[in-house]
């Protein structure tokens, strides 16, 4: 009776020290981060006025914020790029899409729930760039789960860039700031302020 015992005795404490060596195990290991989706959305750059009413281009100043558009977010790597049907956003992302050998992958502007749960599902922990238009960036933050910051985008704002950053089990980040050729200009003046002595 005693050399059963002793034998159970054997076995749970070799239970016990392979359980006790798993769960030190477990612990030891660092958490991973959890992966983030990053979406840029953009307006389309400015359009030209003189051309169709309907479906405008871009205007010359137009053509060259898209082109800062695609020296500011190519060294991002996006996986996908998203326009609407519309002249003046395919033309807003045309340099970077050349940039980055990526095909523009139409969508519904009035469809942002839509978008928004393709993004998280077909590109969660990549990069995504999105232009759309100064009435349906807001709405596309909310579908995202961000606070737009900013209220409207006014009929002259063509310079916003905002940041949607996603990761599971946190709320979405949202960040804004500006980009373009006025913001190369502002940023030439201020370092010639500061270089140049005050007499």
């Amino acid at each position: 009776m005693n050399a059963r015992i002793r034998s159970w005795l054997f076995l749970l404490m070799g239970l016990a020290a392979t359980l006790g060596s798993s769960v030190a195990r477990a612990q030891a290991q660092p958490k991973s981060k959890p992966s983030v989706t990053t979406v840029y959305l953009v307006r389309h750059a400015e359009k030209d006025s003189t051309s169709d009413r309907a479906d405008p281009t871009l205007s010359a100043v137009g053509q060259v914020r898209a082109q800062a558009l695609r020296q500011l977010l190519v060294r991002h790597h996006p996986a996908a790029l998203f326009t609407t049907e519309t002249k003046r956003t395919r033309a807003t992302l045309a340099p970077l899409a050349e940039a980055t050998k990526l095909e523009p992958q139409v969508y519904n502007p009035k469809e942002t729930t839509a978008l928004a749960l393709r993004i998280r599902k077909e590109y969660a922990g990549k990069v995504v760039v999105v232009v759309g238009h100064s009435n349906t960036l807001l709405p596309l933050i909310e579908s995202l789960g961000g606070t737009p910051p900013v209220e409207e985008i006014g009929e002259n704002e063509y310079d916003y860039l905002f940041t949607v950053r996603i990761a599971d089990g946190i709320l979405p980040t949202v960040g804004v700031r500006g980009y373009g050729p006025e913001r190369k200009l502002a940023a030439a003046a201020k370092a010639q302020a500061k270089a140049t002595p005050v007499k």
